[in-house]
């Protein structure tokens, strides 16, 4: 007898195409789901890296504003340097000397997916003196002035209102609001030993700080509001 044409032999043969197509339909969906893992491991880090932005900011000793914005959610990472004149990779010694053009600075690199540029402005606002424009603190002279270095027409635009928004806190005139606004050039980090100055030089950045009377003239000028960033 044909075993093909048994009831033995015809259960054999369903089941043998059931089988084969579990096998298929199993395999289907194991193809998907591994495609889905590598599409959202390859897409990942692009999303990542899209999100990120940077601001520029000048507001006296670049030690504390860098320390200051830092602690911002959202931030992550915080440089110190030069930005504003036209000599190239300038020196602190050279900056610090007068006629570079360039001021103390921080670039902010932030997750704008966390933390918006609006309220890194905020942050910047609270942490300078926003009505001394002949440097910032006990730091005098053009290179401590405080300015708002801008990339793009949409950080010019978010700058201005914030100024706005500034002397309206301060129930101050635009006119009397200081901090210049200024599109940025080019950034230059600062020397190895300037960069997370107040936590590898904890000692001397705290005596600074408070002998220079940053925190006292915050807490004159903004109230509850000084080095914060909420609303």
């Amino acid at each position: 007898m044909n075993p093909g044409l048994s009831p033995g032999g015809q259960g054999s043969a369903r089941l043998g195409a059931s089988r084969l197509t579990w096998f298929h339909q199993g395999l289907g969906r194991s193809l998907v789901q591994l495609t889905l893992v590598v599409l959202v491991l390859v897409a990942s880090p692009l999303g990542a890296q899209a999100a990120e932005a940077e601001a520029v900011f000048a507001g006296g000793c670049f030690w504390c504003l860098e320390h200051d914005l830092a602690q911002v959610k959202g931030v992550l990472e915080a440089v110190s340097g030069y930005s504003g004149g036209q000599l190239a990779n300038p020196s602190y010694k050279q900056v610090s000397a007068g006629g570079t053009g360039h001021q103390e600075a921080v670039r902010v690199r932030f997750d704008d997916s966390r933390v918006s540029y609006a309220t890194l402005l905020r942050a910047y606002w609270r942490n300078v003196d926003a009505l001394d424009g002949g440097g910032q603190f006990c730091d005098r002279g053009p290179s401590y002035r405080p300015v708002i270095f801008t990339a793009g027409d949409s950080q010019a635009s978010q700058a201005r209102t914030s100024l706005q928004q500034a002397a309206l806190e301060l129930k101050r005139s635009p006119a009397e609001i200081k901090v210049e606004l200024k599109p940025l050039s080019r950034f230059w980090p600062a020397e190895a030993y300037h960069q997370n100055y107040a936590a590898t030089n904890k000692v001397s950045y705290t005596y600074y700080r408070w002998a220079c009377g940053r925190d006292q003239r915050l807490d004159q000028l903004w109230g509850k509001r000084a080095r914060s960033s909420r609303p």
